[in-house]
C-alpha cells in the first residue's frame, strides 16, 4: 500500500492512503500540540486492533457474542534497550464460552497480520528519488532467479519474461502497481490482489499454482481491463474527454440516430439485430454512450471483426458495457494466447450457466485420473484437511466443452461453492477451477457461502447467475449434488501441440462455436504496448439479460447525472422535475447514487453513502413537502444501512417532523431536551433542513466539473494515461 505523507504546521503530519487521511502529532512534552496520536501510538494501536479483528472474525463465524469480551494490550519496555519490547495482549472472556472456543479465540490472535509482520522483521529500504510518481514499479517486486525460464501450459513465453514485459507496459504508462496482499492457504494455490497506487479502484486478482503464475495472471488481467476500458465502465469521464477527438479509441465511429429514434443502419448486422432487437423495441437512445454523455455526437461504436468472413461490424460501446461486462476479455504474449483465454472464459461461464440453471448433475472425476496431477491433488487434500470436503467434477457435458468444476462444501455453515475453470488442457482447466476457489478469499470467507436449494426459481433467477459471475457466490441446486450423473465422465483433451499450440487451440475453440451455429466477433487492442483482445458471441456470452438494453440500461445516468452534480444550484422548479424523474424511472430506492450517475465518490462521505431514497428525501425537505419527507425518513431508518452519525441525524429529523406535522405540538416545548439528546450541532442541521436555511445536509457542492471529488479525479487521471498512449499510437500509425 502506498502511503503519501504531507507536512502540516508545527509537528503535525498527514498520511493519505486509499480514501483515508490520518493526522499525527507529538505530545506536548516533545514540543507537539498533542492534537492527535503520535506515529508510534498508531503502531501500538494497530497491533491491538488487528488482534481484536481476528477475535471478532472467530466469534462472528461461530455466532459468539462479543459484547462481554474485553481485550487489552500493554507494551513492556526493556530498561536497557527501549527497542526491545514485549507486547502483552490479554483477553477477558465470559464464563459461558466453551473451553474449545476459548482456545480458538487465543489461537485466532496468533493470526494477527501486524504481529506476524513484526515477528518476521520487515526490511526497510530508505532511498532518495527524483520523482515519487515516476518510479512506477517500485512496489511490484517478486524475488526470482534472474536467468530462470519457467514455462507453463498456455503461455507462449516464460513466466519471468511475461511478468517483465507486462510490468514494463504498465511502467511506460506511468501506472504504479502495488501488491496489496498475497494468499497461499493450501499447497499449490496462490492468489494476490494488485491495484493502482494512485487510483486503487483499479484493481485485479490473480491466481495460479505458483507465486509467478499468480502474478502473471493478475498483471494479464490488469492489462486486459485497461485495454478494454473495463476499469472505467459506467463512469463519467469528464467534459474534456467527452468533447475530445475520441472518447474510447481513435478508431471509434459515431452514428446519428435515424428517423423517430431508429437504430442507425451502420451498426450491428442482421445476425446481431435478431438477437439484440427481436421485438423492435430497441431504440437509438438506448445506445447512447454512458461515459461521455455526449448525446449530440450520436452513438459511439467500436469495430469488431466477424470471424466467419472477416467483415468489420460496429458494436455500440453502450451495448458492450451493458451486456458483456468483463466476459471475453484477455491479454497475452501473443494474440493466439489471448484468444485461447478469451474463448476459454466464454465457455467456462456459458457452460457454468447451463449446468447451474439446468440443475445438471455432473460426473465425478475418477481417482485414477486425479492422481495424474499430484500438485492439484495436494491442494484438494489441503482443503479437506482444513475441514472442507471437495468434489471434483467433469463439466464438459460429455466431452463437448473444455470445462471442469471443483465444488467445496462447508460443514460449519452448510454452504457450498461451485468453482468452474476452462482451458483446452484438462489439467489447466482443473487447476483453474481449484485456484478460483480461493482467489482473494480467506478460509473465513468460505463461511458466507449460501446453502443449496431445491427451489428451482432461486437458481434460475437471472441475478443468481450475475452473483456466480462476480465471485461464484450464487446459489446451487441440490440436484447438482445427485449421485446419479446426467453425463458420463470423459477424459477430454482439446489441447494443441508444438510451437503453435495456442493457434491450434484457438482454432479448435472457434470451431466449437461454429458447430453450435454461433457467430463470433473480435476486437484487438495493442495501442498500449501489449496484445489484448475481446471476443463477443451474441446470444451466448452475455452476462446480463439482453432486455436490460431497454429496461435497465446504464445510460439512464444521462437522465440524472448533470442535475444531481448541480444539485445545490437547482431552483425549486428544477428540483421538482428531478424528483419526478427519480420517482418515474423504476429505480431501486436503495440503489446508490454513485452507481446511478457513474461517479466515484469517496465511500466514507455522505455522497458515497447516498441512496435514491435519501436523495428524494432531501429534495422533499427543500421543497417543504414534509408529509412525504416524513414517510421516507421512516423508510430510511427502517431499512437503510448508513453511518451512525447519519442515522442520528434522521432520528432527530423524524422527531422534529413528528412535532411539525402535529398541530397540537410546538417545537419550543421540546427543543431543550432534543439538544441534550442529539447535540447542538446536529439539531442546528435538522432545524435548518426544516426551515430551509440548510439545503442537502452534509452533501458538499460540486458540478459537472467534479469539484472536490478527488477519488473520481484519480480514476480519470488513470484513464487519461491510456488516452495519451492511444493518441500517440494513432499519430504514429497515420
Amino acid at each position: 500500500m502506498e502511503i503519501k505523507v504531507n507536512f502540516l504546521d508545527k509537528l503535525r503530519l498527514e498520511a493519505k492512503f486509499d480514501d483515508f487521511t490520518v493526522i499525527a502529532d507529538q505530545p506536548i512534552r516533545y514540543k507537539g500540540d498533542g492534537s492527535a496520536p503520535g506515529p508510534f501510538d498508531y503502531f501500538l494501536a494497530s497491533s491491538a486492533l488487528c488482534a481484536a479483528y481476528f477475535v471478532k472474525l472467530y466469534c462472528d463465524t461461530r455466532n459468539i457474542p462479543t459484547e462481554n469480551i474485553r481485550l487489552s494490550q500493554n507494551n513492556i519496555v526493556d530498561p536497557e534497550n527501549r527497542y526491545q519490547q514485549i507486547f502483552k495482549i490479554q483477553v477477558e472472556l465470559p464464563d459461558d464460552i466453551s473451553a474449545i472456543d476459548r482456545q480458538g479465540i487465543l489461537r485466532s490472535i496468533e493470526r494477527c497480520t501486524v504481529k506476524k509482520v513484526v515477528q518476521a522483521g520487515p526490511e526497510f529500504v530508505i532511498e532518495e528519488v527524483k520523482n515519487l510518481d515516476a518510479d512506477a514499479q517500485t512496489l511490484l517486486t517478486l524475488k526470482s532467479t534472474s536467468d530462470a525460464s519457467t514455462y507453463i501450459a498456455g503461455k507462449d513465453l516464460p513466466l519471468e519474461q511475461t511478468i517483465a514485459n507486462m510490468s514494463g507496459v504498465l511502467a511506460n504508462l506511468g501506472i504504479k502497481i502495488e501488491i496489496a496482499s498475497w494468499r497461499n492457504l493450501i499447497p499449490n494455490v496462490w492468489s494476490l490482489h494488485i491495484r493502482d497506487a494512485h487510483s486503487p479502484m483499479c484493481f485485479t486478482n490473480g491466481k495460479g499454482s505458483t507465486k509467478e503464475s499468480a502474478l502473471a495472471s493478475a498483471l494479464g488481467e490488469y492489462i486486459e481491463r485497461l485495454s478494454n476500458n473495463h476499469f472505467y465502465a459506467g463512469a463519467f469521464w469528464g467534459e474534456d474527454v467527452a468533447g475530445g477527438a475520441f472518447v474510447h479509441y481513435p478508431h471509434e465511429r459515431w452514428f446519428k440516430p435515424g428517423s423517430k429514434d431508429a437504430l442507425p443502419t451502420e451498426i450491428l448486422d442482421e445476425y446481431c439485430l435478431k438477437i439484440f432487437n427481436p421485438d423492435g423495441e430497441l431504440r437509438a437512445s438506448h445506445l447512447l454512450d454512458t461515459n461521455s454523455g455526449n448525446v449530440e455526437r450520436g452513438i459511439c461504436s467500436l469495430p469488431y471483426v466477424r470471424q466467419s468472413d472477416g467483415e468489420t461490424i460496429y458494436f455500440p460501446s453502450n451495448l458492450i458495457e451493458n451486456l458483456y461486462v468483463s466476459n471475453g476479455m484477455s491479454a497475452g504474449n501473443t494474440l493466439a494466447e489471448a484468444q485461447v483465454q478469451c474463448l476459454s472464459e466464454i465457455f467456462e461461464r456459458a457452460v457454468k450457466r447451463e449446468i447451474l440453471e439446468g440443475e445438471i448433475a455432473l460426473p465425478d472425476v475418477p481417482q485414477e485420473v486425479l492422481v495424474k496431477y499430484p500438485g492439484i491433488l495436494a491442494g484438494i487434500r489441503g482443503l479437506e484437511e482444513q475441514g472442507f470436503p471437495v468434489l471434483v467434477k467433469d463439466a464438459s457435458l460429455g466431452g463437448t466443452y473444455p470445462v471442469m468444476c471443483v465444488t467445496l462444501m462447508n460443514p460449519r455453515t452448510g454452504g457450498v461453492f461451485a468453482s468452474f475453470g476452462a482451458h483446452p488442457s484438462l489439467e489447466v482447466a482443473l487447476e483453474r477451477s481449484l485456484t478460483e476457489l480461493l482467489q482473494g478469499r480467506s478460509l473465513e470467507g468460505l463461511n458466507d457461502l449460501p446453502p443449496p436449494t431445491f427451489a428451482s426459481e432461486a437458481v434460475t433467477e437471472p441475478n443468481n447467475f450475475v452473483e456466480h459471475f462476480i465471485d461464484s457466490s450464487g446459489i446451487v441446486s441440490w440436484r447438482f449434488f445427485s449421485a446419479k450423473a446426467d453425463y458420463d465422465f470423459v477424459e477430454w483433451d482439446f489441447s494443441g501441440h508444438g510451437e503453435d499450440s495456442n493457434a491450434q487451440e484457438a482454432a479448435t475453440l472457434f470451431g466449437i462455436l461454429k458447430a453450435m451455429g454461433k457467430e463470433a466477433y473480435m476486437a484487438v487492442y495493442d495501442q498500449l504496448g501489449a496484445t489484448a483482445c475481446r471476443i463477443l458471441v451474441p446470444g451466448y456470452s452475455e452476462i446480463y439479460p439482453i432486455e436490460d438494453l431497454v429496461w435497465d440500461n446504464t445510460n439512464k445516468a444521462l437522465l440524472f447525472r448533470e442535475d444531481i452534480l448541480n444539485l445545490h444550484r437547482l431552483d425549486e422548479a428544477s428540483l421538482s422535475v428531478l424528483l419526478e424523474r427519480l420517482e418515474n424511472n423504476e429505480l431501486d430506492e436503495y440503489g446508490d447514487i454513485a452507481t446511478l450517475i457513474g461517479i466515484e465518490f469517496d465511500e466514507n462521505t455522505p455522497w458515497g453513502q447516498l441512496t435514491v431514497l435519501e436523495l428524494k428525501l432531501l429534495i422533499l425537505l427543500v421543497l417543504k413537502r414534509f408529509d412525504e419527507a416524513h414517510e421516507l425518513v421512516g423508510s430510511f431508518l427502517q431499512y437503510n444501512d448508513n453511518t451512525a452519525e447519519r442515522r442520528l441525524f434522521y432520528q432527530a429529523l423524524n422527531t422534529v417532523l413528528d412535532i411539525a406535522l402535529d398541530g397540537d405540538l410546538k417545537i419550543d416545548d421540546y427543543l431543550v431536551n432534543l439538544r441534550k439528546i442529539f447535540g447542538d450541532k446536529r439539531m442546528d442541521a435538522v432545524l435548518g433542513s426544516v426551515d430551509g436555511s440548510v439545503r442537502f445536509y452534509d452533501l458538499t457542492p460540486t458540478s459537472m466539473k467534479l469539484e472536490g471529488l478527488d477519488r473520481h479525479h484519480r480514476l480519470i487521471d488513470s484513464y487519461r494515461k491510456l488516452h495519451v498512449a492511444r493518441s500517440k499510437n494513432a499519430s504514429i500509425a497515420t
